[in-house]
């Protein structure tokens, strides 16, 4: 019964990790024609959802060392899309924010994803999309850490 239960599983991965794969990449696409890059665009959601965040918090949100991490936003600052902030109570404590630009690139990056999901969704059936509606506290739940 537990094999039975593995082989589903590995099935269903079959077919769903190429889907998954080919959204992602059309996603990327979508913020490619912005001007930014996806890991970019990650950056920049993880510095306006933690404002004051620090480069070596980002790094350890996206599990990557400093050092590698300083690069990107040294050039998203270059770009004016973020800036760093000295802090007001340790000096020595150095925080990045979001500029107007920043904040403005995020809106149009979620505004031609979320249009480039509506379109397809809008040529499914009524009863795909609920399909797909139904899939995602599943999907949600996968996303979760696991004990």
């Amino acid at each position: 019964m537990i094999r039975e239960a593995t082989l589903s599983s590995q099935e269903v991965a079959e077919e769903l990790r190429p889907v998954i794969l080919r959204l992602g990449r059309h996603l990327r696409r979508e913020t490619e024609q912005l001007g930014v890059t996806s890991h970019q665009a990650t950056l920049l959601w993880l510095v306006k959802s933690r404002p004051g965040l620090s480069l070596r918090e980002l790094a350890h949100a996206e599990g990557i060392s400093a050092p590698s991490l300083s690069a990107h936003v040294d050039r998203l600052e270059t770009a004016g899309l973020l800036r760093r902030v000295r802090s007001q109570d340790d000096r020595r404590r150095v925080g990045l924010e979001l500029t107007p630009d920043g904040r403005a690139i995020l809106k149009r990056v979620r505004a031609r994803r979320t249009t480039w999901l509506a379109d397809r969704l809008a040529h499914l059936s009524d009863e795909d999309r609920e399909r797909v509606k139904a899939a995602l506290p599943a999907l949600r739940r996968m996303l979760e850490p696991r004990p």
